[in-house]
């Protein structure tokens, strides 16, 4: 009854054709990723977020909104939508889910018969074939109605064996691709060790190769692994010792490893007591004298690290799909309470305080959503510069998410938090969304402290060019222009010929924060220089700024194209995008006023003292205003 990808491609042999020559462009992409890195590096970067840390606009990933998926392809993923509920409606059970903290063999067994453990491998090797664009959508469904069973799946396949299709060998793919998509053969990913959490770097777990160098010997544990008690295939990261190729010395790298349960050595601790996201299985797994063969390295030897990022930076924008559904339904229980209980005589949507929430809740689904589908459509159009805007959506949407669910669970009162109402389960199992997977503390420094490097790298060309004017007078003079005209207020960033005529005055505003936001981070770096990677109360403020001012482009872009399409929703979507941008302009304003300002600087170095002396205490630090202790 389940059997989804299977019917479709039995069935539909034109659908299956189409599949097989333009869905999952993942694989692709990983390619263009890696064959091609020294290219890229050469061409400009495209990234909307990466060029306004110059005060620049970039716009080809923004304007227009993306839309990649041809007539079949959106048949393909329709087909897919109706299947998936019944499945949510019939199988599957969240509330048994969460209180056994297990998932039962009737749902895991509808699961694979959907395929909804492969969505993007390729058809030829047992899974639905479907693009970035098609995965969002379903992972849209799947967060509205269980994070538990969504983690289970994406640990899966978004991290699980994402590593296999993005670097693996053509053998290395045709031999486990088959296994994940109809074999029933979990996979995990393997990362986090008992001593190196967010500073994957610094990992102890160690590989060491034969003589012979057909194989590598593994030793070292894994903790917090999702699926880490039921996969048998596993993506590991361990320390290798690798011949510098420049120096010709010998120094440890991080290796990716496929390493099967099969091997030997592999074992795991019992499924972990958490707080939320319970039918996933979280567990700590131990590596003892596990012999892998010499092909099994994924990527190249020392190139570990940069698969580990490359494999979390990939999948991040279906977090952000993911959590919208989850929004979407928190939104439906709040609007359907307010629309329903009457107090003081009147129904609770009457009052304002309750249309502000409301209103909020919707703007901050619409933004996460927004960035979702528009992250994913550029990488289906070939963009290899996604990774900050990738970074921000999970940021943003973890943090919406828990915001949202708050709200709905403050609308309706004391039946909110009750267990029948299920929001107190949604509360519990988004609660990890902000910390794995790069914790929202460390993405936020990733991106203030990755968009500083690269405006860093343009006043480098800039001092470069004035030791040597006569030979670049064409930069120079591009940049005094830029300088004099920003000055008068002329010649700043203009976003409004990209949008509709209803959001020309909400354009100006997104404009304008790029413009601020260019120039305080040009004054952070002549003021700081390098050592702006210890003011992370500056960058913090700066990645606030950075998020709140792409969202104020996506929206925008996204709102747009509803007018342009005149589609039914535009003018709702109009309000939104302009509300969006009111607030969040001001937000940006605040917080660039906030690196600008010496008291907001003097008032960072209280906390830090504060923060201190509660260090020194191991805890409160003062006595009980009793005197009585």
């Amino acid at each position: 009854m389940f059997r989804v990808g299977q019917i479709v491609i039995r069935n539909g042999q034109k659908v299956k054709a189409i599949e097989l020559r333009r869905c999952l462009s993942a694989a692709p992409q990983a390619k263009r990723a890696d064959t091609q890195a020294s290219a890229a590096d050469k061409k400009p970067n495209m990234s909307f977020l990466t060029n306004i840390f110059r005060g620049e606009v970039q716009p080809a990933q923004i304007f227009p909104y993306p839309d990649v998926l041809d007539a079949e392809q959106k048949e393909f993923t329709s087909a897919l939508v109706d299947p998936v509920n019944k499945f949510f409606e019939e199988v599957n059970d969240p509330v048994k889910n969460d209180a056994t903290a297990n998932l039962d063999e009737n749902t895991l067994n509808a699961l694979w018969e959907l395929g909804a453990f492969s969505l993007q491998v390729p058809p030829e090797l047992g899974g639905l074939g479907l693009n970035n664009t098609q995965y969002s959508r379903m992972c849209d469904i799947i967060g509205g109605q269980d994070l538990g069973l969504g983690i289970c799946i994406g640990a899966h396949q978004s991290i699980g064996f994402k590593g296999i299709l993005l670097y693996g060998t053509k053998a290395q793919k045709e031999k486990y691709l088959p296994q994940v998509s109809t074999g029933r053969v979990y996979a995990a990913f393997a990362l986090t060790e008992p001593s190196s959490g967010s500073d994957a770097g610094s990992i102890r777990c160690r590989a060491v190769k034969s003589a012979d160098g057909k194989h590598y010997v593994l030793n070292g544990s894994k903790i917090w692994i999702s699926n880490g008690g039921i996969a048998d295939i596993f993506t590991v990261f361990a320390q290798t010792e690798v011949v510098d190729a420049k120096t010709g010395q010998k120094r440890d790298k991080v290796t990716a490893f496929i390493v099967e349960r099969g091997f030997g050595g592999v074992s795991n601790g019992p499924p972990e007591n958490k707080m939320g996201i319970k039918c996933s299985n979280t567990a700590e797994v131990y590596f003892e004298d596990c012999k892998i063969p010499a092909e099994n390295v994924l990527g190249q030897e020392g190139d570990g690290f940069k698969v580990a990022m490359n494999i979390l930076n990939n999948g991040r924008f279906g977090m952000s799909a993911t959590l919208s559904g989850t929004m979407r339904a928190c939104i439906q229980k709040a609007a359907e309470h307010a629309t329903n209980r009457v107090q003081f005589g009147r129904k609770l949507e009457t009052y304002g305080g309750i249309q502000e929430k409301l209103a909020r809740m919707a703007m901050h689904h619409y933004a996460t959503q927004s960035m979702a589908y528009m992250i994913s459509g550029n990488m289906d159009s070939g963009s290899v510069d996604y990774h900050l805007e990738a970074a921000i959506s999970k940021v943003f949407a973890s943090e919406s998410a828990w915001y949202v669910c708050d709200e709905a669970i403050q609308i309706l009162g004391g039946m909110g938090f009750m267990k029948d109402t299920g929001l107190e389960r949604v509360m519990r199992d988004l609660r990890i969304f902000r910390i794995f997977e790069g914790t929202n503390d460390i993405l936020r420094l990733f991106v203030a402290l990755t968009g500083i490097q690269y405006a860093g790298g343009h006043l480098k060309e800039l001092q470069k060019a004035f030791k040597n004017p006569a030979a670049n007078l064409g930069l120079i003079f591009k940049e005094g222009s830029r300088r004099a005209a920003r000055s008068f207020g002329m010649g700043g960033t203009d976003l409004t010929p990209f949008v509709a005529d209803q959001l020309k005055d909400a354009a100006r505003q997104c404009s304008e924060s790029i413009d601020l936001f260019g120039q305080a981070v040009e004054s952070l770096l002549i003021k700081h220089g390098k050592g702006i990677v210890e003011e992370q109360y500056m960058l913090n403020r700066l990645a606030d700024a950075a998020i709140d001012t792409y969202a104020m482009a996506v929206v925008l872009s996204r709102a747009s194209r509803s007018v342009k399409q005149d589609l039914p929703t535009a003018e709702h979507e109009i309000q939104m995008a302009q509300a969006w941008c009111h607030e969040a302009a001001d937000r940006v304003r605040v917080n660039i006023r906030k690196i600008n300002t010496d008291a907001f600087a003097k008032n960072y170095g209280r906390m830090s003292h504060i923060a201190k002396t509660v260090c020194a205490k191991n805890g409160i630090a003062v006595t009980n205003p009793l005197g009585v202790e």
